[in-house]
């Protein structure tokens, strides 16, 4: 489910949940959050890297069990879809994020939160929440990209390939390199681990309550359970005839 390496000073998280895309379960979100926070305390590391096996970085919110859950559990796992986010934001590590195949949903979100968002050639980007009314990540993502054109990705609901992504800045670099490979290219942290840390306290304003009062206003409002259903039925019925 996540593989967790290090060395050098890199701490490596893996998602390993490729036949799902792997998509965010509750245990893997939560397994997550915990291997984040743990990163950003222990002082012989000065890089935190995500990455995935299997085709795509994290096609989303696992939906899987949709059918057996209700809103108030549906609400709990966003929750902790949005700690999971906000501890990564705010870690005091470098973050790295690379990507390929879809960055979807939460999967898109948890790109943006990094520093050095690396987007394989063949990579996508889409933020599906908002049409079954989620408010999640949404500051962070105009933080990357723009006010304007974050709100532009969301309500028109584009799917983003990885050169649209360099071009709006939601991705920091493109590679047609495998991670293995592209690991060799980066560059080392030259300054020392507090410094580097003041440095993102310094411009990064702490709206963790906010963000999650956003989110829960948006995930408890009645119905959500019977959104994503919807949601989920009218991207079904759009797929064409050959790949449904």
């Amino acid at each position: 489910m996540l593989h967790v390496a290090s060395y050098e000073g890199l701490r490596i998280l893996t998602l390993d949940r490729p036949a799902v895309g792997n998509a965010l379960d509750d245990e893997l979100a939560v397994a997550l959050t915990d291997a984040v926070t743990e990163a950003g305390v222990d002082l012989s590391l000065h890089t935190l890297v995500l990455r995935a096996e299997g085709r795509h970085f994290c096609t989303g919110f696992d939906l899987s069990d949709l059918e057996n859950v209700e809103d108030g559990e549906l609400l709990r796992r966003f929750v902790n879809i949005e700690l999971l986010l906000a501890a990564l934001w705010h870690c005091p590590l470098r973050t790295v994020a690379f990507g390929g195949g879809r960055a979807w949903g939460a999967g898109a979100d948890l790109f943006a939160c990094c520093d050095l968002r690396v987007a394989r050639e063949d990579s996508t980007f889409c933020f599906p929440g908002v049409r079954f009314g989620l408010v999640l990540g949404t500051r962070r993502l105009a933080s990357r990209v723009g006010e304007a054109a974050a709100r532009r990705v969301l309500t028109e609901g584009k799917v983003l390939a990885a050169s649209e992504a360099l071009a709006l800045g939601l991705a920091s670099e493109s590679t047609a390199l495998e991670f293995d490979s592209w690991l060799e290219t980066l560059a080392p942290v030259v300054v020392e681990r507090e410094t580097a840390a003041g440095l993102k306290q310094a411009v990064r304003e702490d709206q963790r309550d906010r963000d999650l009062a956003a989110l829960v206003r948006s995930a408890a409002r009645p119905g959500l359970k019977q959104r994503i259903l919807a949601y989920r039925a009218n991207e079904r019925a759009a797929r064409p005839a050959s790949s449904a």
